[in-house]
């Protein structure tokens, strides 16, 4: 009987993406590889392909779904440009099944270190800059506050 495999952890995930990225020395290469893996995904139901997912400040239409459930964040992201679809898109299979821990200590800056930004046209690379921005900015906000400091007591006799 075969028993199936578990999915892997986001950061096993995260680390097996990006070293397959890093594999490819040249950044049109690199493109490529995260348009021809967005093919194979499944695009997002049309029940949430709502205004309250849609990216803003965008010509192309993209939808962001960002859900913390428990104590883990659902992520899915779809557009109607390939380009938004492939970067948002290994965004969200990144971090997707991610803590908020776990975002802040390893944010989603891979895209610009590999290079893949400088391809865009400036609209599209602050897109996904900023649905990159609003994943770090919600998960900090998920976190509980720290408890406020006690009192200081007033002054020693």
């Amino acid at each position: 009987m075969d028993i199936p495999t578990p999915p892997a952890p986001p950061i096993a995930r995260r680390r097996a993406i990006l070293a397959e990225l890093a594999a490819l020395r040249d950044p049109q290469q690199r493109l490529q590889w995260i348009v021809e893996r967005a093919r194979t995904r499944l695009p997002l139901p049309e029940s949430a392909r709502t205004d309250a997912h849609r990216v803003q400040g965008c010509m192309a239409r993209l939808w962001w779904v960002a859900e913390p459930r428990g104590n883990r964040w659902h992520l899915a992201a779809d557009s109607d440009a390939v380009t938004l679809k492939a970067l948002v898109g290994l965004i969200a299979e990144c971090y997707d099944g991610e803590t908020s821990h776990g975002i802040l200590d390893d944010p989603p800056d891979f895209l610009e270190r590999l290079g893949l930004l400088r391809q865009l046209a400036e609209n599209r690379r602050a897109t996904v800059l900023r649905v990159a921005r609003s994943l770090v900015q919600q998960a900090m906000e998920s976190l509980p506050c720290p408890a406020p400091a006690p009192p200081c007591p007033g002054p020693l006799p």
